[in-house]
């Protein structure tokens, strides 16, 4: 039971944070026509993605209770498992990110990895304070 808090915790935060990045930049900066260069494309999408990830990533660690949370491996599990859900649901429904030679599955990859990582570093830093 405590595996699916953490999971609707981090979903809740993701889908909340996403839609508040959709709603504030991304919808009247970039537009339907997306963005033109590499700059822009990291500026406006994949760097508040990584804002998005390290909330979920952090908010789901941050309700992962005692004893669990000692074990790496079920902790891990507790605090990214949304947002690699959401990573996966991504490539699913846009098969054309799929493209090995793209940037985009690379960026997207990068974003969640890089996101998981600095969530877990802000629990561990808060827990041990």
């Amino acid at each position: 039971m405590a595996l699916v808090r953490c999971w609707a915790v981090g979903i809740v935060v993701l889908v909340v944070s996403e839609y508040v990045q959709m709603a504030l930049v991304y919808g009247p900066l970039v537009g339907p026509r997306g963005v033109s260069s590499f700059g822009a494309a990291l500026a406006l999408v994949h760097l508040p993605n990584l804002a998005c990830v390290v909330l979920a990533t952090w908010a789901a660690a941050r309700v992962h209770p005692e004893p669990w949370r000692r074990m790496p491996g079920r902790h891990l599990a507790a605090a990214c498992a949304a947002p690699a859900a959401a990573q996966v649901l991504l490539l699913s429904l846009r098969p054309g990110v799929l493209d090995p030679a793209g940037p985009a599955l690379w960026m997207s990859t990068g974003v969640l990895l890089a996101g998981c990582a600095v969530g877990l570093l802000l629990d561990r830093l808060v827990w041990t304070s």
